[in-house]
């Protein structure tokens, strides 16, 4: 008896049927490679989509790669491929070997679905168990079901995992090592998750992971899946979360892949008008197509389930919206209303959040989305994209234009820095300061304003003291919290050696302190998206080039609600309310005797302070109390007397007994 008799098929006519209608959002608990015990034999389920092949055979070492020995078995008109075969085991290496029907088209290919791939240049997959891990994070995951990210504090370290540190040898760390040495640096610098740049399988580094060929597969160059899920688990357990950066928007072209799999364009568009970016070399999801669907909607569903990430920065979401994006005329089709939005590609956002807030309550989803496109983080039943967070990239690139302007002029364009509270509150906004502001001779971030060494750093120290008292979760790339000199260069470690001199360790403590203060202060990220949470104080100060901003928490039902009580007992619920006053002042040139509005009467200080000289400043502080003094200044009753510092941030409190 062969083994097409001996084994029946796995997969049901339901499952075949949800497969290929798109409704199916587990695909990865049937196609790929499952070890299995049939009737009592061991080996591994094999399944695979390749609707227009003649035939289909599994090759590994298992059987020296020979074409003829492992046919598989086509299931319906679907075409679904399976076969079991006894005694492969774990760690095996395997392709699929596939033969047009189409056209006298042969090739090899990795599994779409695969779990494990070898390290590049080698391409095949490799048979892997994801079952035996033993998680600990259960507290997290129940905290994190029960949170509302949209008013708690987030603050976010972006990383390359290649290239924020290599071991002694210059190679890279596994992620074990990883996970205790990057978990120790978040916690000290005071970060609340982790982003990682893609960490599914790539063919060539210089993609930064983002032109992916493994979707169900992380990298094998640092490690294994189980030493995935040990990072994940160990930061989880540390009170840390971790982001993914997903890319459905484009996949690589590499002939192993998922282009051209079958010898037709399944998983892309045959016309090259849809289906490729030209910009990028690289082919588009067809989301028009129920396989494809399945696809992506499973692989989402994969990584918070099997990995237990707490969300995903979506790459490129611009690209998916419009299909015209980055096409000159003629080279994009219109859709069937004859307008240029991609309404499969609506759909399949849409679809795709709906999935991970329904079933994984507390995952953020964030949109890397750089147009008007309306309503990005509204909910699908109101007609949006169902977005967590949007990327505010006007913000980024408003106030990078700002920074690089000579402080003597910056006066001429004040209303960059101020435009983004405009439409602050018609998305859920996070501001992003990431990989793509430090590379491509963009400069590194303290390179970026003008002026002498000293007023780069001051520069970089305000600009990230007005980030953190903007409204808005919070997103800095790896290097620019201690002001990198150079350009990321992701094929070598971060430039740790800068730390030895006080202007880098300076700005690497002002992180930690502003990190350290926003994670404790409820008004500056518990009404983020909310009118009520933020007030301009002066935003008119034009000549000075100078910023007073508000920022307020809930009312309190008590005083004692409040994490810094009144000295005494509020006259009202309202006076009951945290706040802090920010002071920022975008000019070397200290400004001393400066009246601020203040809401209420009583004791003020200063909490931190930029140009600190344990900050690599100055030393233009506000020492000692800052008494209020009645009469309207700013349209407030009471005012404070401040010195504000040369290119510094002032964050004011009102004083606690």
């Amino acid at each position: 008896m062969d083994d097409l008799a001996r084994f029946p098929p796995l997969l049901g006519d339901l499952d075949l049927h949800l497969l290929g209608e798109g409704t199916q959002s587990r695909a990865y608990d049937f196609l790929g490679a499952h070890p299995r015990t049939v009737d009592g034999v061991e080996g591994v389920h094999f399944a695979v989509w390749a609707p227009n092949a003649r035939s289909v055979s599994v090759t590994g070492d298992f059987n020296h790669w020979d074409v003829r020995t492992h046919p598989m078995r086509r299931r319906g008109p679907g075409g679904i491929w399976e076969l079991f075969i006894p005694g492969v085991s774990v760690g095996e290496r395997y392709k699929y070997h596939i033969h047009s029907a189409l056209q006298e088209y042969q090739v090899d290919k990795t599994d779409p679905y695969g779990f494990a791939a070898e390290t590049r240049p080698l391409t095949a997959s490799i048979v892997a168990d994801l079952s035996h891990y033993q998680w600990h994070d259960e507290e997290w995951l129940a905290n994190r079901a029960r949170s509302n990210n949209l008013d708690t504090p987030v603050a976010i370290y972006e990383v390359h995992l290649g290239s924020w540190r290599r071991a002694a040898d210059g190679g890279f760390l596994n992620y074990r090592e990883l996970a205790h040495q990057l978990v120790a640096y978040v916690l000290d610098l005071g970060y609340t998750h982790i982003e990682l740049m893609p960490i599914t399988e790539h063919p060539t580094d210089v993609s930064w992971g983002y032109q992916t060929t493994g979707y169900y597969a992380v990298t094998s160059r640092f490690g294994s899946p189980l030493d995935f899920m040990y990072f994940v688990d160990y930061c989880h357990q540390n009170g840390i979360g971790v982001f993914m950066d997903w890319v459905p928007s484009h996949f690589a072209k590499e002939g192993h892949g998922l282009g051209y799999f079958d010898g037709s364009h399944i998983y892309e568009h045959a016309d090259p008008r849809q289906g490729e970016h030209f910009d990028w070399g690289t082919y588009v999801f067809n989301y028009g197509r129920g396989e494809v669907l399945t696809f992506l909607l499973s692989n989402a569903r994969f990584w918070l389930e099997v990995y237990h990430v707490d969300g995903f920065r979506v790459d490129a979401v611009a690209s998916m919206l419009y299909l015209d994006h980055q096409r000159a005329s003629g080279q994009w089709v219109p859709n069937r209303y004859g307008g240029r939005e991609n309404l499969e590609a609506v759909e399949f956002l849409r679809s795709f959040n709906s999935l991970v807030h329904e079933l994984f309550p507390g995952v953020l989803t964030m949109a890397e989305e750089s147009t008007s496109w309306p309503m990005v983080s509204r909910p699908v039943y109101l007609g949006g994209l169902g977005f967590s967070l949007k990327w505010n990239m006007g913000w980024m690139h408003d106030t990078l234009e700002y920074i690089k302007t000579d402080p003597l002029y910056r006066r001429f364009i004040h209303n960059t820095v101020t435009f983004s509270m405009l439409y602050n509150y018609s998305e859920n906004y996070l501001l992003p300061l990431s990989h793509d502001e430090v590379v491509h001779e963009k400069s590194p971030l303290v390179y970026k304003a003008p002026g002498d060494e000293w007023q780069k750093f001051a520069n970089l120290r305000a600009l990230l003291g007005y980030m953190w008292a903007h409204p808005g979760k919070k997103l800095l790339f790896m290097g620019g919290d201690f002001a990198q000199t150079s350009e990321w260069n992701f094929n070598a470690a971060l430039p740790w050696e800068l730390l030895e001199h006080p202007p880098h360790r300076g700005v690497r403590d002002w992180v930690r302190a502003l990190n350290t203060l926003y994670t404790s202060r409820r008004e500056l990220w518990e009404l983020d998206y909310e009118l009520d949470g933020f007030a301009w104080i002066d935003c008119k100060d034009v000549d000075q080039s100078v910023l007073i901003m508000l920022r307020r928490g809930k009312p309190s039902s008590s005083p004692s609600d409040s994490p810094d009580p009144l000295p005494e007992e509020p006259a009202t619920l309202e006076e009951s309310r945290p706040f802090l006053i920010i002071a920022c002042n975008f000019t070397p040139v200290v400004r001393h005797a400066y009246q601020v509005g203040v809401p209420y009467p009583g004791e003020y200080r200063e909490r931190l302070n930029s140009d600190d000289r344990r900050f690599g400043g100055s030393g233009v502080i506000n020492e000692g109390p800052l008494y209020s003094t009645p009469g309207k200044v700013h349209d407030l009753p009471q005012s404070i007397t401040i010195t504000l510092p040369p290119l510094g941030v002032a964050y004011i409190e009102r004083a606690t007994t």
